[in-house]
């Protein structure tokens, strides 16, 4: 399709979609030595406001439509036909301005699978080094963790009495402990990583974006809505976006990269004509590459809280009435590295094998110290603890589509989540190995009733209802444009970000992952970007990490 005659606004070099994690990571890195004019759109606005940068008030933004794109799948058949809320960053930082700020990797064997699947060169050995170059750990640098990074990554130290309670009790449950989740032992329980710096919310957007916004060679539009990308035949010639009511067209010297995220990246491409040919032809879209993969692949971790009464006033209950909320609140604004509000309470957690001949983890926790009801969007009821869980690599695969080829209609996202019964086995599981880590003595001192699933829940089918009902997304959408070899009918992107049959364009965010990795995405992705920004930028990858990685010395034969 050409579009040659086009006449074009603005030019640069490097036209970047998206402010989320990956896209101010190429900001920065793609602007680094001066030499590239780049442009970064983003079509929501800055991450203004104390509620943003304060921890403990996450939920707000997870309420508000002003940073949120709001989202909703279709009708779920396993879970109800319940259309799960899936908020999504519309901010600078996207979703590391919404998210729980919790820092994890993944396994090792996540990236070796990647290999596998076609994505060359991103083996754990390959990628380590890229998370070790974006961190900056407060505990300090070894072979596996960064000490240099724009990301800075907190330890938990809350010093409340259940974070001790529910690790104790997965000790006498049998479990490893840890001391490093995100290094030499993924698997077992302890102290979890959180993206927060001296007691504020560190998203991509704080790390990457804002120290480097004074380089006269980087600009940041916002509410900047990218509708298509612009094409002369197949190669990406610049993008076109409504701002303030106008429309305008910037043009890309050297090449446009889409980092939008798992929903708005495969969106803005098939609206830009790539895609499934018959889709796109429903809505009478010109097609530019035939591509069946933009889409598909759609990907989600789904996880349950199982909760529990506390006969012990020490949860966050207390800051959720007057006039404790007012008191956190107010030493937040004193000094934000004091209280309550500096922290967002996630800050033990772990991994362990649903059963016996699982190679490595495949069920996260996180623990917290309180009550959280639909999204937060409800009040607790009293003071309770709760475990977030849920299996990490499930095998049900849905899809996204376009609703209509206007770019303001959210596409239509159908998960289809707990369509395998190996993924309703694997939460039934989550909640039975939860109850056996609560009915531990660590708890004695605290246990009051079941909350959730309830103590009636006691057989299979109890469960499976409560899963049914109860069971929400952990907000990880992803795969949509996958990474995989060129002879692979459904991979979007090669090993370099390039999406396949076309020139100058590439697609680098979470939605380019081959599969999920076992754990929360935010740090993978921000570590994608880097190893991205290397190969945008024509520079030798980073030598391969040696650093060993544990494995369960019998764990085909042993759940523990």
């Amino acid at each position: 399709m050409k579009e040659t005659a086009l006449q074009f606004d603005h030019e640069f070099d490097y036209v970047v979609v998206g402010t989320g994690s990956a896209g101010c990571v190429l900001a920065n890195r793609l602007s680094e030595s001066g030499q590239d004019q780049v442009l970064v759109l983003e079509a929501g606005r800055r991450d203004n406001g104390w509620k943003i940068h304060m921890p403990a008030a996450l939920m707000y933004n997870l309420m508000d439509d002003k940073y949120n794109w709001y989202y909703h799948t279709e009708p779920q058949e396993y879970l109800n036909n319940r259309k799960l809320y899936w908020p999504r960053g519309k901010v600078w930082g996207g979703g590391s301005t919404l998210n729980a700020m919790v820092y994890i990797r993944g396994h090792a064997y996540d990236y070796d699978r990647w290999h596998e699947e076609g994505a060359k060169g991103w083996r754990y050995q390959d990628v380590l080094p890229y998370f070790r170059k974006a961190e900056s750990r407060e505990k300090g640098a070894d072979d596996y963790r960064g000490g240099q990074g724009p990301l800075n990554v907190h330890t938990g130290d809350e010093p409340n009495p259940l974070f001790g309670a529910f690790k104790e009790a997965t000790k006498q449950a049998g479990y490893p402990q840890t001391d490093d989740m995100n290094g030499y032992q993924q698997e077992g329980f302890g102290d979890m990583d959180m993206t927060i710096r001296k007691g504020k919310r560190w998203s991509a957007a704080q790390a990457y974006l804002r120290p480097v916004l004074n380089r006269p060679n980087l600009t940041a539009e916002t509410g900047a809505m990218t509708t298509r990308i612009l094409f002369d035949g197949n190669k990406a010639t610049g993008v076109e976006y409504i701002q303030k009511g106008k429309t305008i067209r910037v043009a890309a010297r050297k090449e446009v990269i889409v980092s939008g995220g798992a929903i708005n990246s495969p969106q803005l491409l098939m609206l830009s004509g790539i895609g499934a040919a018959a889709e796109l032809q429903e809505h009478s879209i010109p097609v530019v590459v035939d591509l069946p993969g933009v889409g598909k692949n759609l990907q989600d971790h789904l996880e349950i809280y199982v909760q529990h009464e506390s006969t012990q006033p020490v949860t966050l209950y207390k800051y959720t009435t007057q006039p404790g909320k007012t008191l956190a609140g107010m030493k937040w604004f004193i000094n934000n590295d004091w209280g309550a509000c500096r922290t967002a309470h996630l800050e033990a957690g772990g991994f362990i094998r649903s059963e016996p001949g699982v190679r490595h983890p495949d069920i996260q926790y996180h623990f917290l110290p309180s009550q959280v009801i639909d999204h937060g969007r409800k009040d607790a009821e009293c003071h309770g603890y709760q475990a977030h869980v849920g299996p990490m690599r499930p095998t049900s695969r849905g899809f996204l589509k376009l609703r209509s080829a206007n770019p303001g209609d959210h596409p239509i996202i159908d998960p289809k989540l707990l369509s395998t019964e190996r993924d309703r086995w694997e939460m039934r599981q989550s909640v039975k190995l939860t109850r056996e880590i609560f009915a531990q003595p660590a708890f004695d001192a605290y246990r009051g009733k079941e909350l959730r699933p309830g103590e009636d829940a006691t057989s299979d089918e109890d469960i499976d209802a409560f899963i049914r009902e109860y069971a929400d997304s952990a907000y990880h959408p992803s795969c949509t444009c996958k990474m995989g070899a060129a002879d692979d009918p459904m991979a979007v992107v090669d090993e370099q970000a390039r999406v396949y049959g076309t020139r100058n364009l590439r697609v680098v965010d979470a939605s380019i992952m081959p599969s999920m990795v076992s754990g929360n995405l935010n740090a993978p992705t921000i570590m994608l970007a880097e190893k991205c920004a290397d190969h945008i930028r024509g520079l030798d990858p980073l030598p391969p990490s040696s650093a060993p990685v544990w494995e369960h010395p019998d764990w085909k034969n042993q759940q523990r």
